[in-house]
């Protein structure tokens, strides 16, 4: 039986906004298996970006419990969070995040660095398919590309966890395709646990579990037997 990776239990989360209290979660429970894809899916509002920055410790809960690997991560305070965003998670985000004024390689190369792994950076990028792009600047990178840089950035880490926050909400269809297959292939090769927030339901069929969001709660989750290859998804 697998190792749970991720514990969630009765999660809240709740931002005073004036006179009115705004309840980003209410409650959310679930647990995710070590070396699995999961797909946090719901529509705007529902509470996926707030799970998932809870979960990579970029913010603290207004109650419950999130675990991962050896660390509860709901009681941590700097400079325990900074350790642990350091050295278990690894971040992917919507807008890629890249420094301007570096190359793909030092871009990489720059968190690898704090980890110990800064002579990986150019045989993590060939590995994304951006071995003639080292020394490329962002700008002279399309989208897909840029987004390639930032998720070798995030494995130089060499991370526990993958959390991506709509990793291709800024990209076309194809390239999409193409950075959702890299993500599947890291996963299944590494044994690296992923979570993936979207709320594009067609991104779901792709995982091995979907964590269904609504109103800051967990409604529903699904595992799926034989997840579809991205290549085969359609939106």
């Amino acid at each position: 039986m697998s190792e749970i990776a991720v514990c969630c239990d009765d999660l809240k989360k709740h931002y005073q906004m004036g006179e009115v209290t705004v309840r980003a979660l209410r409650g959310a429970t679930f647990e995710v298996p070590e070396g699995a894809l999961v797909v946090l899916l719901g529509p705007s509002g529902s509470g996926k970006t707030t799970l998932m920055n809870l979960i990579g410790g970029l913010d603290t809960p207004t109650g419950g419990r999130v675990t991962v690997a050896d660390y509860e991560v709901s009681t941590l305070r700097e400079p325990q969070l900074t350790e642990y965003r350091r050295d278990t998670v690894g971040f992917v985000f919507q807008f890629f995040n890249l420094v301007p004024t570096l190359t793909a390689r030092e871009n990489v190369a720059l968190v690898g660095e704090l980890a110990g792994n800064a002579d990986e950076a150019a045989e993590l990028l060939e590995r994304v398919g951006l071995g003639e792009r080292l020394d490329y600047y962002p700008a002279e990178l399309s989208g897909g590309e840029q987004q390639r840089v930032a998720i070798a950035r995030s494995l130089i880490k060499r991370p526990y966890l993958l959390l991506g926050d709509e990793p291709t909400g800024n990209l076309d269809y194809e390239t999409g395709h193409i950075v959702l297959e890299l993500i599947r292939e890291v996963c299944d090769e590494t044994d690296l646990t992923v979570l993936m927030v979207t709320h594009n339901e067609a991104i779901g069929r792709m995982a091995d579990m979907v964590i269904y969001l609504r109103d800051g709660q967990v409604v529903d989750i699904e595992e799926n037997e034989e997840p579809v290859p991205p290549s085969e998804l359609k939106w």
